[in-house]
């Protein structure tokens, strides 16, 4: 029964997230803490992992999940439930887009399509950054404690961040390399850690 759930949660996720990427983690996370899986302080470590670890976002957490809730079974059913729906929409469209790709009303539904992606992929990124400082849910977000460790370390890395990626676009004219800002904050997390370990 488990293995079945997890394959129709992952198939209704895959079947209904647009634009992929950052933009399927608002989902997953109202779909596994809603279903009591993962809380929302799992969701974001896994998310941590699912970026830092190859292939696509979506694929990584659906297996993550599947694995945590029921072993290697469970990794393979969600995982394919999350790849199935892009499979079979993906042979649909290679065959028909081509036919459809200058329609006006098509350019035209894509296009409107997009602002809702950028809206999803900012409230992961609204999300992520809460639970850096602490906050595990939308109602405590009153209750934030920037005199707790968590709560400072987690607001200045953030800002910090952003910071950097800012002024590196500014001087270079180009988006930061991903692969090194991903093992330069895998190296910062680590050493942080053990800063705060020491402490």
């Amino acid at each position: 029964m488990m293995l079945l759930e997890l394959f129709l949660t992952s198939f209704k996720i895959g079947m209904f997230t647009i634009g992929g990427g950052a933009a399927i983690i608002p989902i997953i996370q109202q779909e596994v803490v809603s279903k009591g899986w993962l809380d929302e302080g799992m969701v974001t470590t896994y998310v941590g992992i699912s970026e830092s670890t190859p292939g696509p976002i979506a694929i990584n957490m659906s297996t993550f999940v599947g694995s945590s809730q029921g072993g290697f079974l469970g990794a393979f059913c969600s995982t394919l439930g999350m790849v199935l729906p892009s499979f079979i929409i993906i042979l649909i469209i290679a065959k028909f887009f081509s036919r459809f790709a200058q329609n006006e009303k098509v350019k035209t539904i894509l296009v409107s399509i997009r602002p809702f992606v950028v809206g999803m992929i900012l409230s992961a990124g609204i999300f992520m950054m809460l639970s850096a400082m602490g906050v595990n849910s939308v109602s405590s977000i009153k209750d934030i404690d920037l005199t707790s460790i968590n709560g400072v370390l987690g607001a200045i890395l953030t800002a910090l961040m952003a910071v950097v990626m800012f002024i590196y676009k500014k001087i270079f004219k180009k988006p930061i390399p991903v692969i090194p800002f991903i093992a330069t904050a895998a190296v910062i997390g680590i050493i942080v850690n053990l800063i705060i370990e020491i402490i």
